[in-house]
């Protein structure tokens, strides 16, 4: 029973007043996934000595059981005597949980007790489809000045020595940028954060929905080919990993696919759009029937964390990437894997298909990008870029363009057909997200600092970035070239303070830097002359 351990300490906490009965969604399922359902879960059932065979993160589970039903944890109605509140109280400090550490009070192990003299009420779950506009945020959060820099020379009257124009506005933290994703139109642009995912328009250049009360963190963002959904995939490390559904018509829920025992990873729609392919921290992959919501296929043969998933233009081909240092080619029929590609001395993040569906792209913590014969599982090359690991790689759904990005803050792009890196451009700040536009033309890129910058690849040029932050309560937005033209909503342009260096200009002179319809031309790619 040692193992219970980590479970038992979720226990040290002090029991809500004696007037409120606890509740499994209100009380206990918060201590239970923050404390205990990183080894007493379903994931880890089969593994004893980790779980002891104990689960504790469904209240089916908890009922039924440790070593799946032979050792009841819990009698309804009877919590003194019930085994996980007994080994809380019991006077041998070798089987006393939590081991190795003072005995828990009365009052700690109390919560427990009455919750389970309450018969084990559920309560009630929290809401998990709110979406939003972007006007609400649901929280406070404490701001720290973050400073975005411009290509703008400060005018002399405002600032006699030579100086670039900077903006420095109260909104920090900003959540890092770790998912991006092209409509297949392009007319839409997704960008997912913690907990958030904001859709901007990008003919007129501004956000015009926010998708929030995500369960954790937003990992990948995929429009379907015929462009009617948009797949999130993220969830809670160590704890259930989910998928949601959205439709593009009225940004409503359309499901939630919900197999996966821990973080998703990644997705992939199917090039016909019946299917969608997803991984998991959990080593799984799994194949889902959109039409009914239903896994289809389940498939376990890497040995550690799946981190990215690929279909090949004629969806004949797919193939996943994983910290195991190997990528796997399955078929789609059986479900059976049919070719591993292996080699790599580190963990494997990313990896795409060439348009014609020749070539495998793949890297990640071993920088090198390498190329691999997509039928017979030969590698063809292995080629220098990035200097230290790679986050992601992207390509356009209908150009032959490939792109990748990673920790030494350039964004790459490959020839397509030999593999041969082509260019490379730099950016100010790690990136962890790359997409590029269905034309080929722009790759939109997000970034550790919290930004998405839109880069034309032709000129590699920043032409915008964009931003959106918690202002005056409200989720505001912000954006601007780099020759200093703005684009923002009211609340967060009343917050903005101009420097130069870092001394703060005057900025009611500054007003025509403010620009929505410049910064509708950056998006469109057009010619953006300095003020």
């Amino acid at each position: 029973m040692r193992i219970w351990g980590s479970w038992l300490l979720a226990l040290a906490v002090v029991a809500p007043g004696f007037g409120a009965e606890p509740t499994y969604w209100g009380e206990i399922r918060p201590l239970l996934r923050k404390h205990c359902t990183v080894c007493h879960s379903e994931r880890h059932r089969d593994d004893f000595d980790v779980s002891a065979g104990l689960v504790l993160d469904t209240p089916e589970a908890i009922r039924a059981g440790g070593q799946s039903g032979k050792v009841p944890v819990v009698t309804p109605g009877k919590g003194a005597s019930s085994l996980l509140v007994t080994i809380l109280r019991e006077k041998n400090p070798k089987r006393r949980m939590p081991l190795d550490a003072d005995p828990l009070s009365d009052a700690d192990a109390d919560l427990l007790r009455r919750w389970i003299d309450a018969g084990l009420p559920l309560g009630t779950p929290p809401a998990v489809t709110a979406m939003a506009t972007p006007g609400t945020t649901p929280r406070r959060l404490r701001k720290r000045d973050v400073t975005f820099t411009t290509k703008m020379p400060v005018p002399k009257k405002l600032a006699p020595t030579p100086a670039m124009l900077a903006m420095k506005l109260p909104i920090g933290p900003l959540a890092p940028v770790t998912a991006v994703n092209f409509s297949i139109d392009g007319k839409r642009l997704a960008v997912g954060s913690y907990g958030r995912v904001v859709i901007w328009d990008t003919t007129t250049g501004q956000p015009i929905q926010t998708l929030t009360n995500l369960l954790g963190a937003v990992n990948d963002l995929r429009f379907s080919p015929d462009g009617t959904l948009l797949a999130i995939a993220g969830g809670q490390p160590s704890a259930r990993g989910e998928i949601r559904l959205v439709s593009t018509a009225d940004w409503k829920p359309k499901g939630t696919l919900g197999g996966h025992l821990d973080t998703v990873a990644a997705v992939a729609f199917h090039p016909k759009g019946a299917q969608l392919a997803s991984v998991s921290f959990d080593r799984t992959v799994r194949l889902w029937d959109l039409a009914t919501m239903q896994v289809q296929r389940v498939m376990k043969d890497h040995s550690d964390s799946v981190h990215a998933v690929a279909y090949d233009p004629q969806g004949t081909v797919l193939v996943t990437a994983s910290k195991d240092r190997t990528l796997r080619l399955w078929d789609l029929t059986t479900g059976k894997s049919k070719l591993t590609l292996s080699g790599m001395e580190q963990d494997v993040l990313a990896v795409t298909v060439s348009g014609d569906g020749q070539r495998i792209f793949s890297s990640g913590m071993e920088p090198q990008m390498h190329v691999w014969n997509a039928q017979t599982g030969e590698r063809i090359g292995k080629v220098a870029g990035h200097s230290i690991s790679v986050d992601e790689i992207a390509r356009s759904a209908t150009a032959e363009v490939i792109a990748s990005v990673g920790a030494d803050q350039t964004l790459r792009l490959w020839n397509p057909k030999t593999g041969a890196a082509t260019k490379s451009i730099p950016l100010e700040s790690r990136a962890y997200a790359v997409g590029v536009s269905p034309d080929g033309t722009l790759a939109a890129v997000g970034g550790v600092d919290g930004t998405v910058r839109l880069v034309k690849l032709a000129e590699s040029r920043v032409l915008l970035t964009l931003v959106m932050v918690p202002a005056a309560e409200k989720l505001g937005w912000l954006s601007w070239t780099p020759e200093g033209y703005i684009a923002a909503d009211e609340p967060v342009w009343g917050q903005v303070t101009w420097l130069a260096g870092s001394t703060a200009v005057a900025g009611e002179s500054l007003g025509y830097l403010r620009s929505p319809e410049r910064l509708r031309d950056a998006w469109q790619g057009k010619p953006v002359k300095a003020p």
